[in-house]
């Protein structure tokens, strides 16, 4: 990874840092409580890799990174309720997030379910409330679809009627795979998708379809790639860099690359999918470099 892309990265990290800050100010008739717990979990120390992928887009489509600012927060948003929600000893069951004790350990179960339900909507007020009506309305839509029961959420639920039902039927690469475009991908493919779609928010008509396509393959191949390195370090990671508690998924039974695959093998699987990611974006030129390097980034990763 190119350090002009380290220096491009942080930079907008700090930018997504302060817009994160920003939308969770207090408001009147948001208990105290609530927010303490919202803001805990959404500013906890993160990649930010979401965001970061709705402002690369931007830019690569001709926008500013101001422009995906309320996009990428909304994400991350959605990002953080579902962690929040995943954490929970009706999901999950983990004590460990981002090096903290998860969001139902610090203040109890009942507050957190109610604090990633309302991240879930502050979502889409931050949405309605940042672009034009035709371009909130079909952010709405794209991030809706993404999260929700054919999108994301519908991949947890698989993801936990397999582990409940260890050995149950012939399970397939195909499976794993389809199961983690919905569950991880969908939203890494919407953050992307969004990113365009700010880019464009003052001249909708003038979008290029082929861009949108271009990107949406990108973020499929990066999105199953993204969740084969999160299945390598459950394997081979320390809590003390990943901030969450590691072996956990074989303990429990989850079906995961390295179960499948093998270690060397899903590695191999992920350069792949990296490698392909960059193919889809290299016809777009130099607008696309930095989505072009950040693959790199995902296989590096260590936490």
């Amino acid at each position: 990874m190119s350090e002009d892309l380290r220096e491009h990265l942080q930079r907008h990290r700090e930018e997504i840092e302060g817009h994160l800050q920003e939308s969770l100010r207090p408001q009147p008739g948001c208990p105290d409580s609530l927010l303490e717990a919202m803001r805990y979990s959404l500013l906890a120390p993160g990649k930010r890799l979401r965001p970061l992928l709705a402002l690369l887009a931007c830019e690569a489509c001709g926008g500013t990174a101001a422009q995906a600012l309320p996009v990428g927060t909304a994400v991350e948003m959605i990002h953080t309720y579902s962690l929040i929600h995943d954490d929970l000893p009706a999901m999950d069951d983990d004590d460990l997030r981002r090096g903290r004790p998860t969001c139902h350990k610090q203040f109890g179960e009942a507050l957190a379910i109610l604090a990633g339900d309302a991240l879930l909507t502050m979502a889409f007020q931050v949405l309605a409330e940042s672009y034009p009506a035709p371009t909130a309305a079909r952010c709405c839509v794209e991030l809706a679809r993404a999260a929700g029961a054919a999108g994301m959420v519908g991949g947890q639920v698989d993801d936990l009627a397999w582990e409940r039902q260890p050995g149950q039927g012939q399970r397939r690469l195909d499976d794993l795979e389809y199961l983690h475009t919905r569950k991880t991908g969908a939203l890494i493919r919407a953050a992307l998708r969004l990113g365009v779609l700010a880019a464009y928010a003052e001249r909708p008509h003038d979008l290029d379809p082929e861009w949108l396509a271009r990107i949406d393959h990108y973020g499929h191949c990066l999105g199953l790639a993204f969740q084969i390195t999160d299945d390598l370090l459950d394997v081979e990671g320390q809590a003390e860099q990943t901030g969450k508690r590691v072996n956990k998924d074989a303990d429990r039974g989850k079906l995961t690359y390295p179960g499948f695959l093998g270690v060397t093998a899903s590695r191999q699987r992920a350069e792949r999918l990296c490698d392909e990611a960059r193919a889809h974006l290299s016809p777009l030129g130099e607008s696309a470099r930095f989505l072009v390097q950040l693959p790199r980034l995902v296989l590096e990763r260590d936490r």
